[in-house]
């Protein structure tokens, strides 16, 4: 199988995804936006070919460089995993007559009014939400659905972007701050109570062929606002029991109403005094190297399974449930330079049997905000058998470990 993957080089892991295509025997060629001479002697032995151009969300670039391609030799899939590549990734595969995700979906999954509508009509619960360019209309939805509400980009990823307003001043300002007064458009939505979540696969024809399901602690919005706060995400090993019976036959239901076939997938959720309620999905993998977390839980290369379902459309492999996983990311008090850090050598001692990988910036390097995400800093990735042990050793972690700037 020759598969076209976008961007192969940034970020980092997306070398990850190439080594696994052609781990499992697919002719690799990449397009990405930098000079093949950049690319790593590793790296570019694992591509068949490689194409330049431009700007990979540059959809008559991308679709001059694949009929390039195409004239060439045969292209069996083009692929994309990041978020903001895959709607141009989309246009350009359905203007080329190349199998997988399609425009509609591709779409369904970035605009995230339009995403919550097909899932309401297909009676799966979500928050009330309106996709506007209007002061006004958006003055109308609080008047009905009333405070708080959630402002964001119509295809932001994460908490990108986001405002929670609790009043008609907090409105303004946040309409004011997207720039909805000079035309915008935003997804403005209903602020729904709760514990958030998340729901991951890998699917072949939409069917669910590995799933796993993680807690955010603590929820997204306060985590990238809150500077003191060393926020985790921890994934369970009790996905298959009767606890998260609900959330996997949820999102077996939005990947069908969303037409969601060969593809990995990042689906969040709540739940609160409503119950569950389905908040929003994305058609590729999640961020933060919850991949690596996964395998680190499951025995399992995820990179190399999404490889496995891409090209030979089934696999063996089975996640072994091993081990509950999860991350902390670990902030400096205030933002500047890193000086020093404290409690990371008791960390390793009284805690080293659980820790998969740590990452711990030299002193002097500059810090990131908390609006940079859960890797900006320093951070620590663990495993334990037990999920509430786990919980409980992360949080003495971020009690005890302490990054210092000045």
């Amino acid at each position: 199988m020759h598969v076209l993957f976008i961007e192969p080089a940034f970020p980092r892991n997306q070398r990850e995804f190439v080594r696994a295509l052609a781990a499992v025997g697919a002719r690799v060629t990449g397009i990405g936006e930098g000079p093949v001479e950049a690319l790593d002697d590793e790296l570019k032995g694992w591509l068949h070919a490689y194409e330049q151009v431009p700007s990979v969300v540059d959809e008559e670039a991308m679709f001059d460089a694949v009929q390039g391609v195409q004239a060439r030799e045969h292209v069996d899939r083009l692929e994309a995993t990041v978020e903001a590549h895959i709607m141009s990734a989309a246009h350009v595969r359905e203007r080329c007559s190349i199998p997988g995700t399609s425009t509609r979906t591709a779409w369904l999954c970035r605009d995230k009014p339009a995403m919550k509508e097909a899932l309401r009509e297909a009676g799966i619960p979500t928050a009330q939400s309106i996709g506007t360019s209007s002061p006004d209309e958006a003055r109308a939805f609080a008047g009905k659905v009333g405070y708080p509400l959630i402002i964001k980009p119509r295809a932001g990823a994460g908490a990108a972007g986001t405002h929670r307003v609790d009043d008609d001043d907090g409105l303004e300002e946040a309409l004011r701050e997207c720039g909805v007064d000079r035309g915008a458009s935003v997804a403005i939505e209903e602020f729904i109570e709760g514990h958030e979540g998340f729901w991951d696969t890998l699917t072949v024809d939409g069917e669910v062929v590995h799933e796993f399901v993680s807690h955010y602690y603590p929820g997204v919005l306060e985590a990238m606002r809150t500077q003191w706060i060393s926020p985790q995400i921890v994934t369970t090993n009790q996905v298959d029991g009767d606890t998260y019976a609900e959330v996997r036959e949820m999102g077996r239901r939005v990947l069908a109403a969303l037409d969601i076939e060969t593809s990995a997938t990042h689906m969040e959720w709540f739940f609160g005094p409503k119950g569950l309620t389905f908040s929003e999905i994305g058609c590729r993998p999640p961020g933060v190297g919850m991949w690596d977390v996964y395998g680190a839980a499951n025995d399992l290369d995820l990179y190399r399974e999404w490889a496995q379902l891409l090209v030979h459309g089934q696999t063996d492999a089975r996640a072994s449930r091993r081990f509950a996983a999860g991350m902390i990311a670990l902030r400096p008090q205030h933002d500047g330079r890193i000086s020093h850090y404290e409690g990371v050598e008791e960390l390793q001692a009284d805690h080293g049997d659980c820790i998969v990988d740590l990452h711990f910036p030299p002193p002097g390097t500059p810090t990131q905000s908390v609006e940079a995400g859960y890797m900006a800093n320093a951070w620590v990735r663990m495993r334990h058998p037990d999920y509430d042990t786990l919980r409980r050793i992360l949080d003495e972690v971020g009690e005890s470990v302490q990054v210092w700037a000045d």
